[in-house]
């Protein structure tokens, strides 16, 4: 690869074969060919192995609490518009801890960028079975297997009229990397699951398994038709890789508050208007 605007040069605290570094990659690249300043971009990121990506990159970055991130991000860009937000996200983090947080980031929609990195395990806390796991999925925790039916985050989204939702595979580089730009891109929430193998501690869906259980809906399948991509986001043996729904009619929370309509400067720099303050005080 190529030298970035976005390398950084630090140690990385993921185990060697990570599927995270291939999402790392991609993303440097989808962000050099979007041509994203990094001084108007801000990553964000609660807790867990995905988490820690933003660290990695030369940007600003905000590291919150677990599951926490999506507020902190839709709050950043409300703050200063002009910015792009990406949130980084795993499927624990992501979906369990910040379950609530990822159904109202739909409904809203605002003008961010969720990238769930999915390898259906909590790796950072050493395995248990996370909200994506496959059922019977043994662990630390679901000793006998996990038996609950795993969350299906790209048909919760669609929904939902979701405005952007894509599923990618972390080994594909390239796909992954296009897929990205088109959702940092698209003007809405954008939802990017990416498939990723965890090297540590799950053992069964594998970097060959995700390859064999995964498949791209390729170039004459039409994201835009909604009853078709539900079924899609559906099927059992293999994942739909590829832009599987999109919804353009969707208004974005930030052209739905009227602060923004005569007023284009970013929050953090407009002056509070302190004579029409002491008047409502003084009445």
């Amino acid at each position: 690869m190529t030298k970035s605007r976005f390398d950084f040069d630090t140690d990385i605290a993921w185990c060697p074969g990570c599927g995270n570094f291939d999402i790392l990659k991609s993303l440097k690249l989808a962000l050099e060919e979007n041509n994203v300043d990094p001084e108007k971009l801000c990553l964000v990121s609660g807790i867990g192995q995905a988490a820690k990506l933003p660290q990695y990159v030369k940007t600003s970055y905000f590291n919150g609490l677990h599951g926490r991130a999506l507020p902190v991000a839709t709050g950043i860009h409300l703050s200063n518009p002009e910015l792009t937000v990406i949130v980084h996200s795993g499927d624990g983090d992501g979906y369990g801890e910040g379950g609530n947080h990822f159904l109202h980031a739909v409904r809203k929609n605002p003008n961010i960028t969720l990238v769930i990195h999915n390898n259906m395990v909590y790796g950072l806390t050493k395995g248990q079975g996370s909200p994506t796991s496959q059922i019977g999925f043994k662990n630390p925790v679901q000793t006998e297997g996990v038996y609950e039916p795993p969350f299906n985050a790209i048909a919760t989204a669609i929904s939902l009229d979701v405005s952007f939702a894509a599923r990618a595979f972390s080994g594909d580089v390239e796909e992954t990397k296009n897929i990205l730009k088109k959702a940092i891109s698209n003007k809405g929430f954008s939802l990017v699951e990416i498939l990723q193998p965890c090297v540590s501690f799950n053992k069964v869906n594998t970097f060959s398994w995700f390859k064999k259980h995964s498949y791209y809906v390729g170039e004459n399948y039409d994201p835009n038709d909604k009853f078709n991509a539900f079924k899609k986001a559906n099927e059992k043996e293999k994942f739909a890789l590829g832009v599987i729904f999109t919804n353009s009619s969707k208004g974005i929370l930030e052209e739905e508050i009227s602060e923004y309509e005569t007023k284009k400067q970013p929050l953090y720099k407009r002056r509070p208007d302190l004579e029409k303050l002491q008047r409502a005080l003084n009445e």
